[in-house]
């Protein structure tokens, strides 16, 4: 009998000693996959952060807008400023726009150019097309459905937006500023620049046009040039030679005000009290205060202004809607003021 009580007590103990293995294994196995369960999780939290976080990362380096830029080549400093701040616009608008600069040295040339963007696929054009018989090319694109944003010149081709400073109103100003300085009665030297279409027309009419209401007496006389100091020099040069009595010099760019300033003084001529110019350029500026006898005067037409035309580019392929023609005020700019628009950054 005790015996089998014996037998009994150890099956018990063997029985009770598999029930609590058989729970620690099952604690263990839920354990395995809790853990197992929360990597999975973790796992996912991560990978669903990397494709949130790639998915940002495409938005950001997604299909930018292709952008041509049509300028002539450099022959003048206000030119070069045109290119390089046009550049400097879009580099500044690196996440959102690719972009490709073509300078051109006659109209056949930018014509090629045109061509070459189309192939490359151009969505906008910002053009400078300072040569004559661009009309039928800058319309090619249009037709084409590839918006062009003109700088500066005006073309007679429809649909193109336009960006420039008010030429005619900077002759407006220059001839209110040659009457305040010389008064009703004088002789003023107007250079003209025939070669450049549209720039030297609108000044010139907004200049004879201000010039016939306040100062009908005035004496007119009209010279062609060039928008270079060296076309300046030279031109005036003869200018002098011709004429013992000069009052005023409406000129319409700074880079021909230099060479005409050089020309006075190599003639040491003292009659001359006003010289004007165009443009917006740093050497000129300082030349301003340093010449008591004459004010040298400038209608600011900063060639910075190229930038606002990449930025109506811009608008358009956003599908949003500038207007079709931006112009910018005239600045006066003379000794007065010139310590203001001083920048030692500007490349012209």
């Amino acid at each position: 009998m005790k015996k089998v009580i014996s037998l009994l007590l150890v099956l018990m103990l063997v029985v009770g000693c598999f029930a609590a293995c058989g729970n620690d294994g099952n604690s263990s196995s839920e354990a395995g996959n809790s853990s197992s369960e929360a990597s999975t999780e973790e796992s996912s939290k991560t990978e669903e952060s990397s494709s949130s976080e790639a998915s940002a990362d495409d938005t950001s380096g997604g299909e930018k807008f292709k952008v041509g830029i049509l300028a002539p080549a450099v022959t003048h400093g206000w030119v070069a400023g045109v290119a390089y701040y046009a550049e400097e616009r879009c580099k500044e608008l690196s996440d959102t726009v690719d972009y490709k600069l073509l300078t051109s040295s006659n109209a056949e040339e930018m014509t090629n150019q045109i061509d070459e963007l189309k192939t490359w696929g151009v969505q906008a054009v910002v053009a400078f097309p300072q040569w004559e018989g661009m009309e039928d090319p800058i319309k090619g694109l249009v037709d084409a459905g590839i918006p062009v944003v003109n700088f500066d010149i005006v073309i007679d081709v429809d649909g193109v937006y336009h960006v420039a400073g008010d030429n005619e109103d900077m002759g407006t100003q220059s001839a209110q500023y040659i009457v305040d300085k010389i008064g009703t009665t004088g002789k003023v030297v107007v250079l003209e620049v025939p070669s450049s279409g549209s720039v030297s027309e609108l000044r010139k009419k907004g200049f004879d046009d201000k010039i016939k209401e306040i100062a009908p007496d005035m004496e007119i006389s009209y010279y062609s040039t060039q928008f270079t100091r060296e076309a300046g020099l030279k031109d005036f040069a003869d200018i002098l030679n011709a004429n013992a009595q000069i009052d005023a010099v409406f000129s319409m760019d700074d880079e021909t005000s230099i060479g005409v300033l050089q020309a006075i003084d190599e003639a040491k001529r003292t009659d001359i009290k006003v010289v004007t110019g165009g443009g917006g350029c740093q050497e000129y500026f300082n030349m301003m205060p340093e010449n008591e006898n004459i004010w040298i005067q400038s209608a600011l037409y900063s060639p910075d202004m190229v930038k606002d035309a990449v930025d109506v580019a811009v608008a358009l392929l956003k599908g949003e809607s500038p207007d079709v023609e931006k112009i910018i005020p005239t600045t006066i700019v003379d000794r007065d003021n010139c310590a203001d628009y001083l920048d030692e950054k500007s490349p012209y």
